[in-house]
């Protein structure tokens, strides 16, 4: 079974402190309306009427045309670290999302990429696995390209 990674919590931490988040600017404080705010540590959405944080993410080192930015939303309260194997909350709450392969060297795999139904995410997943040149994948919102989290190999 492959593993759902979160945002590592350290980083997360430092972005409730008040860190700059990947354009330099500090995060944004905003009230959960419920309905599409899944939060990047615990993954799970935040409740309706939590403050969460709202920033620009890079989930990689440097830049360079694979280096996609954009929005993600946080627990501004503390929350536990998500992951593991079991689907994560907030890859169901949509019809389906985009998953494609990464290269150690932080490049997309082409050929990896697909927008997967919910019910066939674990198969898909393990498709992308079977290609020996895929490091890690990413899960994004299929609606929005939006960043959810990162899969590691088992």
């Amino acid at each position: 079974m492959p593993t759902f990674t979160a945002l590592p919590t350290e980083t997360v931490e430092a972005w409730r402190a008040g860190a700059p988040d990947a354009y330099g600017n500090p995060p944004e404080r905003h009230i959960s309306n419920g309905a599409g705010n899944p939060c990047r540590h615990c993954l799970n959405h935040v409740h309706k009427g939590a403050d969460m944080l709202i920033l620009a993410h890079k989930p990689f080192e440097g830049t360079h045309p694979y280096a996609e930015t954009g929005p993600i939303f946080l627990c501004a309260d503390p929350c536990e670290r998500g992951g593991g194997t079991d689907l994560p909350a907030i890859l169901t709450s949509s019809p389906d999302y985009l998953i494609k392969g990464y290269g150690t060297d932080d490049r997309i795999v082409y050929g990896t990429g697909v927008v997967a139904p919910v019910a066939e995410l674990h198969q898909r997943i393990a498709a992308i696995f079977a290609d020996p040149t895929v490091a890690y994948i990413h899960a994004r919102s299929a609606r929005n390209n939006c960043y959810q989290l990162r899969i590691d190999r088992d």
